[in-house]
């Protein structure tokens, strides 16, 4: 009776064995399908690097990529809050009838835009109603 136990015991081991084996074999196999770390931690930095600057770029978009002319011309007169966009003194004071604080900064930045976009140098009040209607 004690061999049967045995016999059973070493069959069971043995089926452990396999797949003990059969594990590290796939283990090994996966490792040695990995990329050297240097290559993972230079993936990763070039990834966050981009990502940092995409994002620096959307929140600030006014300090990007001047053209030399732009930067050069000095600003006289009244400019948009925020902005470097040139309007006139009525403009202004239409801007700060509107109550509601981000509402006001939204409308700024669509008649800044807009006015980048068209090549207005100087915002007056018939420019601005029409670049300010959403």
């Amino acid at each position: 009776m004690m061999d049967a136990n045995v016999d059973r015991r070493l069959a069971a081991l043995e089926s452990r064995l396999g797949r003990l084996e059969q594990l590290l074999g796939a283990l090994n196999g996966r490792l040695a399908a990995t990329p050297p770390p240097g290559e993972t931690k230079a993936a990763i930095q070039a990834w966050v690097t981009e990502y940092v600057s995409m994002r620096l770029q959307q929140l600030v978009p006014e300090t990007c990529e001047h053209p030399e002319a732009e930067m050069a011309a000095p600003m006289e007169g009244p400019v948009l809050p925020g902005t470097r966009v040139r309007c006139t003194d009525e403009v202004l004071h239409r801007l700060g009838r509107i109550p509601i604080p981000f509402v006001r900064q939204m409308v700024t930045q669509k008649v800044a835009e807009s006015a980048r976009a068209e090549s207005i140098g100087v915002v007056d009040v018939t420019f601005f109603e029409r670049a300010a209607t959403f």
